[in-house]
């Protein structure tokens, strides 16, 4: 109002004009002149209106460009607008809070960027978003003060901070609560009492969040309705702060009311081509069972994918509730309100700077003019995360109308051609390094291919690798190699050169079929002068030449979600191969493998995975099998805390006080691997996985020897790709067992 009544005051000698004759724009650096114009909504001919002129003062000051506007008259009866443009924030800077290279990143966070125009409102707002980041990680009476230091045509802004102290939770109090267990409710929330060790990873070490301290009664309700207490209220929390020790005691008033029971459900709505029966026979929340909000939400997911798998895209399914407050019950029904069946207008790929588009639409379940489907979406999430060529997926549903639909397919790739490097040190082979040139995509293709070798006082193996996953974009797969392979051992030596020829088949989705043929020729020749032949000893024969033929067929199951951190989903494989088709070895050999992944993340709020891996292999004599092809473990991918195939059935003896071991290798084995891995460092994509390893290997008998190994592993995707450093401890290694306490490997999934 008051720049209104200065201009107004000012233009007064202006309404005895008709017209106006001319408009000038001074100081404009932002807006062109046609711009302003357009902006101002006043041109020259115009008849005279200081509303409309005040009006369009407003529309300029609307922009964000300007902190002063006048107008002024000119004296042949024109229109002169003066504009002072805010200043440029040409510097930011933070003191007290994060380290110099995460400012930019932290800024833009709150709000600010560099070369934004100044604005007070603006700023004052970063500053509440910055105090409210900080209070968030637990900080208690948070002060930024922010310094604005005037340049040549630019501002510089210095936010200086005051974190203040953290407030630890030492008690927290559920007043009335009798009928659920305290430390479940106390789980449910977000601020907690500090754990014993709580410094430790997935632990709470007591720090108060006071950003969540108001959803922290909405999270312990949920516990109820979990439990069937329907009609339970839990008051907003209270806490006491002790200003001194900066320690605070919460408290809730909680009125917990009955436990109801499911009495009916219901599903309503139908939909063609919905099986009711069916989808009810698969919910969680059953009649006559106790109520719980939880597996009412899953449930109500499981009914909404159904409808969506059928073309519904914007299906909703609402709960409604009926609540029998005398005898304790509570009918459900599930109401679908389908909309109308979506079809895929477009798939937009982003992200894939180097990937073809067709290398990522191959693994896309969904084309413009399908129908839509939930499943095939995830589905399609998975499969491309599987292949390992990109960082991140993401597939989001953009509506066009009511019957159309965009999905926006965003990657963000990873490294995937690198120069890959692995080693380690043990008592027998000394130290070993393996490096490779390998890319799982070459020149955006999804055409593998490698060479790489491995040296270590005892061996040198060389190897080259081509593979093509999709023959022209079909669901056909090749891949060949050829190796070679010099083995020093304390008592022989072996060289093998070989070449393998693969052909595969995309069965389904998820299941793989391939078909492998393999030749090798091996010359074995031992050395009994070996001073530590007396030791260790893998032949009764001097020498062991033979050529080995092999035909085998696979199949592989794999659903993860993937390639290297899979947090979802299993992996089973089983081949069977027979050596006999030429060369001089006979016999079948049958392999198994499992993998289960699962991730907690959606139950305790913290990214741990849990992983079981297992792998079985049997061999059946058919004539000839020398020893170098019977079954070893030990090592990375096996027992870790042995020496990769130091663990094998045995003669020991004793020679005058001199222990000796002559291996005999195993034709049955079973390795099982558990995994626990949490995150690290999220920033450095760093993770550590805790691990046991339990391996069986016999001839007649598997358990004949038993192995156990235990330790933690650094899982980090560095940009050279994913290293995997071991540490691990043999279980109960007798005198000849020879262990191995640190190995690393890089290129690898984990």
């Amino acid at each position: 109002m008051k720049k209104t009544f200065i201009l107004s005051a000012g233009l007064s000698s202006l309404l005895l004009a008709q017209n106006i004759n001319s408009i000038q724009y001074n100081g404009l650096l932002h807006l062109s002149k046609d711009v302003a114009t357009e902006i101002s909504g006043i041109r020259v001919g115009d008849e005279f209106d200081i509303g409309k002129i005040d009006e369009s003062i407003k529309n300029f000051y609307r922009q964000g460009y300007f902190s002063d506007i006048w107008v002024e008259t000119s004296n042949d009866g024109g229109l002169i607008y003066n504009f002072k443009e805010k200043s440029v924030i040409s510097k930011l800077e933070m003191n007290g809070y994060s380290s110099s290279d995460e400012q930019e990143a932290l800024f833009t966070e709150i709000g600010l960027r560099k070369g934004d125009l100044y604005d007070a409102k603006k700023v004052q707002q970063a500053q509440k978003n910055l105090i409210k980041k900080i209070e968030a990680e637990g900080y208690y009476d948070t002060v930024v003060e922010v310094n604005v230091e005037p340049k040549e045509e630019s501002i510089a802004l210095v936010f200086d901070v005051n974190k203040g102290e953290k407030i630890y939770i030492k008690k927290i109090d559920f007043a009335g609560a009798k009928k659920i267990d305290t430390d479940l409710l106390e789980h449910a929330l977000a601020n907690q009492e500090e754990d014993i060790m709580g410094w430790l990873p997935g632990l709470h070490n007591g720090v108060a969040h006071m950003d969540q301290l108001a959803y922290d009664a909405f999270r312990a309700k949920d516990v109820y309705m979990e439990h069937g207490y329907l009609d339970a209220e839990v008051g907003d929390p209270l806490m006491r702060v002790d200003s001194g020790s900066y320690q605070a005691d919460v408290s809730y008033k909680i009125s917990e009311g009955a436990q109801y029971s499911v009495n009916s459900i219901q599903i309503a709505g139908g939909v063609k081509g919905l099986d009711i029966q069916d989808i009810s026979d698969e919910l969680t929340l059953l009649q006559g069972k106790v109520f719980n909000i939880k597996k009412l939400r899953k449930d109500m997911e499981y009914i909404q994918e159904q409808v969506a798998n059928l073309g519904y895209a914007y299906a909703k399914v609402n709960p409604n509730f009926q609540k029998n407050s005398a005898n304790k019950t509570v009918d459900i029904q599930y109401a679908i309100v389908p909309g109308q069946k979506v079809t895929v207008n477009d798939v937009i790929i982003s992200g894939n700077h180097s990937t073809k588009d067709r290398v990522v639409r191959r693994d896309i379940y969904l084309a413009p003019g399908d129908q839509f489907s939930l499943s095939d979406l995830k589905e399609s999430k998975n499969a491309l995360g599987r292949r390992g060529y990109f960082e991140s997926v993401d597939i989001e549903q953009q509506r066009v109308d009511e019957t159309h639909i965009n999905l926006l397919v965003k990657v963000k790739e990873t490294a995937t051609g690198s120069i890959q490097a692995g080693g380690g040190y043990g008592s027998w082979q000394g130290a070993m390094l393996s490096a490779s040139l390998s890319d799982r995509n070459i020149l955006g293709s999804g055409v593998n291919a490698g060479i790489s070798f491995d040296i270590s006082k005892i061996s040198v193996n060389y190897s080259f690798s081509f593979n093509n996953p999709r023959i022209w974009d079909s669901d056909y797969s090749l891949g060949v190699s050829l190796y070679r392979s010099d083995y020093e051992y304390v008592t022989y030596k072996q060289k093998t050169i070989g070449a393998s020829l693969n052909v595969g088949k995309q069965l389904t989705r998820n299941l793989f079929g391939s078909i492998n043929y393999s030749y090798s020729k091996n010359d074995t020749n031992v050395d009994e002068n070996s001073t530590s032949f007396q030791t260790y000893s893998l032949f009764d024969q001097e020498d062991i030449n033979y050529a080995k033929s092999t035909l085998a067929a696979g199949l592989t199951y794999d659903n993860t979600d993937d390639f290297y951190v899979p947090r979802e989903g299993i992996i089973l494989g089983s081949s069977l191969g027979y050596s006999g088709l030429g060369g001089d070895e006979k016999f079948l050999e049958a392999t198994v493998k499992f993998g289960a992944y699962y991730g907690l993340e959606d139950l305790i709020d913290y990214d741990m995975i849990l992983r079981y891996k297992l792998r079985a292999t049997a061999l059946k004599n058919e004539g000839q099998i020398s020893l170098p092809e019977k079954l070893f473990l030990g090592g990375i991918g096996s027992v870790r805390g042995y020496e990769p195939y130091s663990i094998a059935p045995s003669i020991d003896s004793d020679d005058n006080g001199t222990r000796s071991r002559k291996y005999l290798g195993g034709t049955k084995s079973i390795i099982n691997t558990a995994e626990v891995s949490i995150p690290l460092s999220q920033a450095a994509k760093m993770r550590l996985a805790f691990f046991y390893d339990y391996g069986m290997v016999g001839r007649s008998d598997i358990t004949e020897i038993k192995k156990e190994g235990y330790g933690v592993a650094l899982e980090w995707f560095s940009p050279m790709g994913p290293i995997n450093l071991v540490f691990a401890r043999a279980k109960n290694a007798d005198a000849l067992d020879r262990t191995a306490s640190f190995e690393f490997t890089m290129g690898q999934k984990f």
